[in-house]
């Protein structure tokens, strides 16, 4: 059965490739970034089939008529990424006064829209201690998307309201949330990326849903490197032979994937692009200094950065064993991101590096996704089962 989604600030498009991958029939993705929107179209354009046929809306979202795009379709599941900048470490902290705060959008496109599902991804930032209190606010907004503000609310106000309401009122439209925090590197993914999901279910929506668990550890990959069977597999000699610094322990899950087993296959960047692989350029001027050392060739990379300023991203570095470093390629970010090799990303180095710095890891959106998918269709099997199946009622009336 074909589940359609919509998806909100899209960016370079790691969540809508990873649900796409996941079944999900995006109706529409919605981004103002123009460079962003140049990428996912000239994919769509270019035939990459997880784009296929995906309605671009590039502009504000809050201009959208979501009536006319979704023309009448039922909606399962809205997923995106609200811009982190007002809860990002590396902004300027501001949340509900930050100008760039998505998330009352977010939540008044669900309460026109009332899909089946949505599954919301933020940055760490969001779970600070000095955001808990906007945190909860946001959690309640999404259960309750029908309880707005009043006039000219504050946000704190409207927060005690949604308190009270939460449990007195009964609305007609209401989520049941699942919030987990997350290490994308615990999910297969070759990076040491930590973000929030916030996952709700439409309140007749039997979902029975869990948080997919983790499936890979840094003790797993402690232990393979500990007996050398991960430095034999690759060939690596005993004088490059780097541990990471953990303590080696018996773990049953998978091995952390490292930046030298995602860039397998991937020749050196040259300089002007590289024959036979997209975005594949070698970028100058990469060197160490405080807070910007570059990712250990033998571990999972550092979050990449989408940046604020010039460069994208000075952390955005291989560091090898001799102790040199330089930038990832765009391909080489793709391949950390998990993105496919023949998904072009559009724009400048520091564009396309800025797209996915923003971006969902595509591995972990899929599994995020796929479990949501699964639930989804769960749910209406065993609603098309009692609408088939006869009651003992009706059996005993006609026989």
């Amino acid at each position: 059965m074909s589940l359609k989604g919509l998806e909100l600030f899209a960016g370079g498009g790691g969540l809508l490739l990873g649900s796409s991958l996941a079944g999900i029939e995006h109706l529409a993705a919605a981004e103002w970034n123009k460079w962003a929107c140049a990428t996912i179209r000239e994919n769509r354009d270019s035939g990459y089939p997880l784009v296929e046929g995906v309605n671009v809306l590039e502009g504000d979202v809050r201009n959208v008529n979501w009536q006319e795009v979704i023309d009448n379709q039922q909606v399962d599941v809205i997923s995106g990424g609200p811009p982190c900048q007002p809860f990002s470490l590396g902004g300027k902290a501001q949340s509900a006064d930050d100008y760039r705060d998505m998330f009352p959008t977010t939540t008044a496109v669900i309460e026109e829209i009332r899909p089946r599902a949505f599954v919301i991804e933020n940055v760490k930032g969001l779970t600070r201690a000095a955001f808990s209190d906007y945190f909860e606010f946001i959690k309640l907004r999404l259960q309750h998307p029908e309880i707005r503000a009043h006039g000219n609310e504050t946000w704190t106000d409207h927060y005690v309201r949604l308190q009270r309401e939460h449990t007195s009122v009964k609305t007609d439209l209401k989520y049941n949330l699942v919030t987990r925090l997350v290490n994308a590197a615990d999910y297969g993914v070759p990076q040491h990326r930590h973000r929030v999901f916030l996952v709700g279910f439409r309140e007749d929506v039997d979902a029975g849903f869990s948080f997919p668990a983790p499936t890979h550890s840094g003790a797993a990959l402690a232990m393979s490197q500990a007996s050398g069977e991960y430095w034999d597999k690759h060939d690596i000699p005993e004088r490059d032979r780097h541990m990471i610094r953990r303590k080696p322990a018996k773990d049953h899950l998978l091995p952390w994937v490292t930046i030298r087993e995602a860039l397998e296959g991937l020749p050196t960047p040259q300089a002007g692009g590289t024959k036979g692989w997209l975005d594949h350029s070698y970028q100058a001027g990469a060197k160490i200094y405080p807070g910007h050392t570059g990712s250990p060739l033998d571990s999972p990379s550092k979050a990449l950065k989408a940046g604020v300023h010039g460069v994208p991203g000075g952390e955005n570095m291989i560091r090898f064993p001799d102790g040199s470093v330089r930038y990832f390629s765009t391909r080489e970010a793709a391949r950390i991101q998990t993105f496919p090799d023949r998904y072009a990303l559009h724009g400048a180095w520091t564009e396309a590096m800025r797209q996915l710095g923003n971006a969902v890891p595509m591995k972990l959106a899929h599994t995020v996704m796929s479990a949501v998918a699964t639930h989804l269709e769960l749910d209406t099997v065993n609603k098309l089962r009692h609408e088939t199946v006869p009651s003992s009622q009706h059996i005993k009336a006609v026989s």
